[in-house]
């Protein structure tokens, strides 16, 4: 069954919200530009008013491995997705500091960005075609991966039946996509989380 993550919760009307529907993961973004931004301390609040049968993901940009290994080792987060820079040597350095799962995101612009997600040290990769931009990239070159992974970019519910069809990814990442104005819309956080059941 294709997992759900739902990125980018700033508020514990959206964790009440999520509690109801159940995704298996939650993204928090830690990174500085984000307009998703939560702090450290408003991201222990929505944990623990968070499900425990939902895993939540800090989402970090070149942030220092021990900030990050920090929020892992407190229960903040439990797993961390890279966003920046971070090569292989930054993934090993955070495994020397935590035992917690770590999840390289990889810009897909050509096969040979395919190549890079098959061989991350990263315990998941998840493929995306920019930064939280909302874009979808050509999931054809997906198709090639063979390892588990996260698809990120521009899913909505008009299109992630198609997307879980053609390339039956470990889970689905969503953002934007279920949101309206800039908030996390219940209805679409809903039907995006039936379509996804209802074709694994």
């Amino acid at each position: 069954m294709t997992a759900i993550k739902f990125c980018g919760l700033r508020t514990l009307e959206d964790v009440q919200a999520i509690n109801e529907i159940l995704p298996e993961y939650v993204g928090f973004v830690f990174a500085p530009k984000s307009k998703r931004r939560v702090t450290p301390a408003k991201a222990a609040q929505l944990r623990n008013a968070l499900s425990k049968k939902i895993s939540a993901v800090g989402v970090f940009v070149d942030e220092k491995s021990s900030a990050v290994a920090e929020l892992l080792n407190a229960g903040t987060i439990d797993a961390a997705q890279l966003h920046g820079n971070e090569d292989d040597d930054y993934i090993k350095n955070l495994r020397n500091l935590t035992r917690k799962p770590i999840i390289r995101a990889i810009k897909i612009r050509t096969a040979d960005d395919i190549e890079a997600a098959q061989n991350s040290a990263a315990d998941f990769v998840l493929i995306d075609a920019g930064a939280g931009d909302g874009k979808i990239f050509d999931w054809t070159f997906a198709k090639s991966l063979r390892r588990e992974y996260f698809l990120a970019g521009g899913l909505t519910v008009a299109n992630v039946a198609d997307a879980i069809e053609l390339l039956h990814p470990f889970a689905v990442d969503v953002s934007s996509g279920i949101e309206s104005g800039g908030r996390k819309d219940f209805d679409k956080m809903t039907a995006f989380a039936a379509i996804v059941r209802a074709n694994f």
